[in-house]
């Protein structure tokens, strides 16, 4: 349920781009077992104010009720009616601690626009599947129809402003259209973050692309980093999206939230708790076996935040007939797009799974237009 991708406006603009959570979570200057010990504390203060500051009142009368429970009827049912509220307040934790839209501050005010930086853009609102209204630009290529598009999921912090210095790299070297989707509750889109919101609004970004007449609907990718790699596997691995999707492109996410928390916090005891009581699951490992499309596994070696051996494990699992895994030895989690070679190696990697199944369809539309002729 903990894993934050930060970022930096200031820094993006300097560095293109920020790498905040791991300097929020982890001290690099400590040694490893201080940066364990601070991380720990400064989870679990973040959980005590989020639950002071979200739940004073009802803590105060859930407290005055478990006194007249315990007075009345005992310590038994006292103790049951605590274990109660404990779950309930671990459960709606889960949200504060994986989500964050408003970090850095103002992220829920201000979304630079790609024209900042010297790229054509569309501004657009898209509606989810229950109407919630999201933000999202559109980067059009010169001549979009002949170029593949890419629909960018981001990771849990920040607004698609930060991933700006990516999206140009992207856009310069792949020579591709691209789609970044603010999801609910980010940027200046309405609503709040939820597991299933956000499953909604990538199908809704998905469909839209398919409502534009200048995109190639044969050639669209989608990408996702951290999170939104675990948002874009979901995509990817419905029955409804088989044929729609030429590209699966998942860069240093997660097996799941619950494998997460206990890669943050290795307390014995998470591992006993019942899967229902995280409200947030993300499965990626199960659900990456229904992916059937060419898949990409690009995985940063020295990410500090989520383990290279996860994305390890989801090549392993992946049920597509046609994936790599590359792994880029000193990528970290939110820098490994910066480093020399990245946008080669992706492109060439992205030729190598997709390249019979683009000829497949060049051939399949040749046979058309002969039949036609």
């Amino acid at each position: 349920m903990i894993i934050c991708d930060v970022y930096d406006t200031s820094r993006a603009q300097r560095d293109s781009e920020a790498d905040l959570d791991e300097e929020r979570l982890i001290n690099r200057s400590a040694p490893p077992e201080s940066n364990s010990d601070f991380l720990v504390i400064k989870l679990i203060g973040r959980i005590v104010i989020s639950v002071v500051k979200q739940c004073w009142a009802l803590s105060g009368a859930m407290f005055i009720t478990i006194c007249v429970f315990y007075w009345i009827f005992g310590g038994i049912s006292a103790f049951i009616l605590l274990c109660f509220s404990a779950a309930g307040i671990f459960y709606r934790a889960g949200d504060k601690m994986l989500y964050y839209p408003e970090i850095p501050q103002n992220s829920r005010i201000f979304v630079q626009a790609p024209n900042t930086i010297n790229l054509p853009f569309e501004n657009l609102y898209i509606k989810s599947l229950d109407s919630t209204k999201l933000h999202a630009y559109f980067l059009p290529q010169p001549q979009p129809l002949q170029c593949p598009t890419i629909l960018f999921f981001h990771g849990n912090a920040g607004n698609i402003g930060h991933r700006l210095p990516n999206i140009k790299g992207l856009y310069k070297n792949l020579k591709a259209n691209l789609l970044i989707v603010e999801y609910r509750g980010y940027g200046l889109s309405e609503g709040n973050p939820s597991e299933s919101g956000l499953y909604k609004d990538a199908q809704a970004a998905l469909n839209y692309l398919f409502t534009r007449q200048d995109v190639d609907h044969t050639r669209i990718f989608v990408f996702g980093r951290s999170l939104g790699g675990s948002v874009a596997i979901d995509l990817a691995s419905r029955a409804c999206n088989i044929d729609k999707i030429a590209c699966l492109i998942v860069e240093n996410s997660f097996t799941s939230i619950p494998d997460m928390a206990f890669q943050i916090l290795p307390w014995k005891g998470l591992k006993y708790i019942p899967l229902w009581l995280n409200k947030n699951k993300f499965l990626s490992k199960k659900k990456v076996t229904s992916v059937r499309c060419p898949t990409i596994f690009v995985s940063g070696l020295s990410d500090q935040l989520v383990p290279p051996t996860m994305m390890l494990d989801l090549y392993t699992h992946c049920g597509s007939e046609r994936k790599l895994l590359l792994q880029i030895p000193n990528g970290d989690h939110n820098g490994t797009w910066t480093k020399p070679g990245y946008y080669a190696q992706l492109e060439r990697s992205i030729q190598d799974v997709c390249s019979d199944r683009l000829l497949h369809q060049e051939q399949i539309m040749t046979l058309l237009s002969v039949q036609t002729v």
